[in-house]
């Protein structure tokens, strides 16, 4: 046993990434760039926008801001070997860079999982039980539950890299994704991998279902509340227009996550499910700052009072 332990602690891995298709590696390194860059500008100037405004120092801006930072770590943790695999020969990555790529990947999916879910109560909270909104969430209520959707990803994500610490790699260590994704990891072992299987089946499983069953009581306690309002005055288009945007990153979120675990395990899937993990691991962290800023009319006038603010210094 120790000697297979070594013999994979030493081992390299080649990341196939979109190999299959060698004429697009430069517009792919181009357009996922492009995708970083606006991912790294819009989440961080999202928690800078929070930072900055002293309205937006409430519970629903605090878990947003937890959100940004979750989607700029997960990108950051996954697209910049991405990108290197798509313009070097060289797509090798070490046994323990990639067993760090998918600890802190995985975490960080899990994590927003369950913060997703939080949101979903803070929205609750908010819609049903608006004059005790700020004693119900109180600071050190939201401190816990952030606390706690990073301790359960943390918790969760060493679990199943211990699982892969168990196995032996040997031979042709060759993965057919951009990325250590669990089962491409899985896919390159000697070892009997049901055990590592069900592992990841019981976590990934009981964590989407904790957090869409949150996110269903949540909100169908939320549309009663919605139905049961005046139409007049436009409470109920203020109400439904604080959740739209949190749904809609729901929707995205578990949506992709659902689609991609629903699928055959098929070689005629490994391109769709590149391209889906992909959808979830780069394209929604670029899409939420996008979301919830586009549709907030405190965050829109943030950023016209930041820019109006530093256009009258520049002409001054």
């Amino acid at each position: 046993m120790m000697n297979e332990g070594n013999e994979s602690a030493g081992a390299t891995f080649v990341l196939l990434g979109f190999s299959e298709f060698p004429h697009l590696q430069a517009p792919l390194f181009l357009v996922f760039l492009a995708i970083y860059t606006v991912t790294v500008v819009g989440n961080l100037g999202m928690i800078g926008i929070i930072r900055v405004n002293p309205k937006l120092h409430t519970p629903m801006y605090f878990f947003l801001g937890h959100l940004s930072f979750l989607d700029f770590f997960y990108s950051s943790v996954v697209t910049p070997k991405l990108l290197e695999i798509l313009i070097v020969k060289d797509r090798t990555i070490s046994f323990k860079g990639c067993l760090i790529q998918f600890f802190f990947a995985c975490a960080l999916v899990l994590a927003e999982m369950l913060m997703l879910a939080v949101m979903a109560y803070d929205r609750f909270v908010a819609v049903c039980n608006p004059l005790l909104y700020t004693v119900a969430m109180s600071p050190k209520l939201c401190a816990l539950l952030v606390a706690g959707t990073y301790i359960w990803g943390g918790l969760c994500s060493l679990t199943l890299t211990c699982s892969l610490l168990e196995l032996s790699y040997c031979g042709h260590n060759v993965i057919n994704h951009y990325g250590c994704e669990y089962s491409a990891v899985l896919s390159v072992s000697c070892s009997d991998t049901y055990f590592s299987q069900m592992v990841m089946l019981v976590i990934s499983t009981f964590s989407e279902v904790c957090s869409l069953l949150i996110i269903f009581t949540s909100y169908v306690f939320i549309v009663v509340t919605i139905i049961r309002m005046p139409s007049t005055g436009g409470l109920r288009r203020k109400a439904f227009s604080t959740c739209a945007s949190h749904l809609t990153a729901i929707t995205i979120f578990h949506g992709d996550i659902l689609l991609l675990y629903c699928l055959p395990n098929s070689k005629s899937s490994r391109l769709f499910v590149k391209v889906a993990t992909v959808f979830y691991s780069i394209v929604i962290p670029m899409l939420n700052p996008l979301i919830y800023s586009l549709r907030n009319k405190d965050v829109k006038e943030t950023i016209r009072k930041l820019i109006h603010t530093k256009l009258l210094s520049h002409s001054v």
